[in-house]
């Protein structure tokens, strides 16, 4: 008997890195402080690439960037950059590697204000992830009021590469809002119900 496939999100397509990250991560709730640091960082570094090239490239950040540990991060001065700079497993700009660095240390800021980057994120979504109900990628907003109001609160704590759309994509990545389209399988697996 041949199984029947499931129905995925249009983006997850058919590579399989791709459709794994669809399956098991997008859109489901984070509230561990060091995978939210990577999504952050690797949210920025995706700004005007495509996600998979981020996806392919997620193992060097991990090892580049210390297991996306904000404390070892936040330590690190020049000679760091420039070893990232020269890695051509990373997207090397020095405007996003210098922001990761950067981001690490209003990370932490965050940390020591709210006890946790979890406690302080979460609180823009009342702690619940907002459902969404859209029919096709096409309804899907780039930006919300809310990823909006995020974005201002985090570049006035010191944070860069967090404009409306990478905080909305974030938001989508670490299931602040789950915006699988109604028919895939994940929709209804992350909460979501048709009124």
């Amino acid at each position: 008997m041949t199984e029947i496939p499931r129905q995925r999100c249009a983006w997850a397509g058919s590579d399989p890195l791709y459709q794994n990250y669809h399956d098991l991560e997008w859109g489901g709730p984070v509230h561990d402080d060091r995978l939210l640091f990577e999504f952050l960082i690797l949210e920025g570094a995706q700004a005007g690439l495509s996600w998979i090239t981020i996806l392919r490239k997620r193992a060097a950040y991990r090892t580049a960037f210390a297991g996306f540990d904000p404390q070892q991060v936040a330590r690190f001065g020049e000679a760091d950059l420039a070893r990232l700079l020269a890695d051509s497993g990373l997207v090397r700009n020095r405007l996003k590697l210098a922001s990761a660095i950067s981001n690490a240390r209003s990370f932490l800021a965050v940390q020591d204000e709210f006890g946790s980057f979890d406690a302080y994120l979460w609180r823009f979504v009342d702690g619940t992830p907002r459902q969404n109900a859209w029919r096709s990628l096409s309804e899907v907003p780039a930006t919300t009021a809310t990823s909006d109001a995020l974005s201002r609160d985090l570049k006035r704590r010191g944070f860069n590469f967090v404009g409306g759309t990478i905080c909305y994509a974030f938001m989508q990545a670490v299931g602040m809002v789950n915006d699988h389209t109604f028919d895939c399988f994940r929709w209804s697996e992350l909460g979501g119900t048709l009124p």
